[in-house]
């Protein structure tokens, strides 16, 4: 008898076989996948600890100034965000412009590289506090009179350095270009352009500036 046709067809055997071995695998597949743990959501970070606040009180232009900064708060930023006293000017953030010069004591300072909690007591004095009511600090004037601005930004730092420039010559400080270290500071154009380097003016207003300080150096006699 011919039992080619018999073995290709599938036999009651063969299908409970078949049906036992599916089972089998679908029932370890199940708990293999029911063991994996699901992914878990990322987590949000731990909140930053509040940095807290200092007190300070800062003496400006003559006015006690009592606030509470965070200890990084520099103090140009203290005086422009704080304070009110927007004429110290944010140029460059890095020291390189002289935009926020201010007087601390009578000396010129970049007021972007130093901390508002290290002036406690100190003497502060910003452009806003040059003149004396209506009159200008003769700087002031000068600069007007010789046309020693274009848009006006560096200004108020040009004047303040030039403010602190005039004491450090009249207490017979040299500089790089000083001739003669024992005879009374000349200001020179030399002497005013190496004193005020560091003072930038990116309208190029260079020549009006130098002979604002020359004009003026003979009649500030205060800061």
């Amino acid at each position: 008898m011919d039992t080619s046709d018999t073995a290709q067809r599938p036999t009651r055997r063969s299908v409970l076989e078949s049906g036992v071995a599916a089972a089998a695998v679908l029932g370890f597949a199940g708990p293999l996948r029911a063991a994996t743990p699901p992914a878990q959501a990322p987590q949000a970070p731990a909140a930053e600890l509040a940095t807290p606040r200092l007190p300070v009180t800062l003496q400006v232009n003559g006015q006690a100034r009592p606030l509470e900064v965070d200890p990084r708060t520099t103090l140009l930023d203290a005086l422009r965000e704080r304070i009110g006293l927007t004429g110290s000017k944010k140029g460059c953030d890095h020291g390189q412009c002289g935009a926020c010069t201010v007087l601390v004591n009578g000396r010129r300072i970049n007021s972007c590289l130093t901390l508002a909690v290290m002036h406690e007591g100190d003497e502060i004095r910003t452009i806003e506090g040059l003149a004396e009511g209506d009159q200008l600090h003769p700087l002031q004037a000068a600069f007007v009179k010789h046309d020693g601005f274009q848009c006006g930004y560096c200004t108020p730092g040009q004047i303040c350095s030039a403010a602190g420039m005039l004491n450090e010559a009249k207490a017979g400080w040299p500089s790089t270009v000083t001739q003669d270290l024992t005879a009374p500071v000349a200001l020179t154009d030399a002497e005013i352009r190496e004193r005020m380097s560091g003072n930038i003016c990116r309208c190029a207003a260079y020549p009006n500036i130098v002979a604002a300080i020359r004009d003026a150096g003979g009649t500030a006699t205060r800061i």
